[in-house]
């Protein structure tokens, strides 16, 4: 199973600092020929917060908004991470996240069972901020230790979850994808939705 280690912040004051965590870029296509482009997910964590950012390159990037609705999400270029309990997927917790700060938060069973109507707990338990910048777009956010485990996800400081990005190559009203990864999913066709799409953030000292 993948994984990668986020670092204690808790020394940290002030902006983070984050030359200090691991930047993770092993991204692939599973279901496409060639490199896609470069992407990299960093962590790190204090007694009360994860704090998260992705990195996305690239020069086009499309982004859908009529209503800036959070499933508008949905046919938007995004990056994503799942959280899950187990590998029994039942339930897991989706975040979608695109430039624009827009979250798509849903609850899920397997298999696909969505809950869209479902929001992340606590008002502050969760902040998104997207913005575009040279040469992409970045997507920062903290989720609440606490919040984390009162869905039963932190466990023994590991979270299992899976980083993607939906890449957005046409809008509605036929939007098109190509999906990235950072495990291989065993599936001949697109599919974040199973558990072999996970891996572990461990949070270490």
């Amino acid at each position: 199973m993948n994984q990668v280690k986020t670092y204690n912040a808790l020394k940290i004051q002030g902006q983070l600092d984050w030359s200090l965590a691991n930047p993770l870029t092993d991204f692939s296509y599973p279901w496409n020929e060639g490199k896609p482009p470069a992407m990299s997910f960093r962590a790190l964590w204090n007694d009360e917060h994860i704090y998260f950012r992705f990195e996305v390159s690239g020069s086009r990037f499309l982004v859908f908004e009529k209503a800036h609705h959070k499933m508008e999400v949905v046919d938007s270029d995004r990056v994503e991470i799942f959280f899950r309990r187990d590998e029994q997927l039942d339930p897991y917790y989706c975040l979608e996240l695109d430039p624009l700060s827009r979250v798509l938060d849903y609850k899920a069973g397997y298999y696909r069972q969505f809950d869209f109507e479902w929001h992340w707990p606590g008002l502050k338990d969760l902040v998104v901020n997207g913005m575009f910048s040279e040469p992409g777009y970045a997507v920062e956010g903290s989720a609440t230790l606490a919040s984390l485990s009162r869905l039963g996800l932190l466990q023994n400081n590991i979270l299992e979850a899976g980083l993607f990005r939906g890449q957005c190559l046409k809008l509605p009203p036929e939007p098109e994808f190509k999906w990235i990864s950072w495990a291989k999913p065993e599936s001949s066709t697109p599919d974040f939705h199973i558990p072999s799409a996970f891996g572990r953030i461990v949070l270490v000292s």
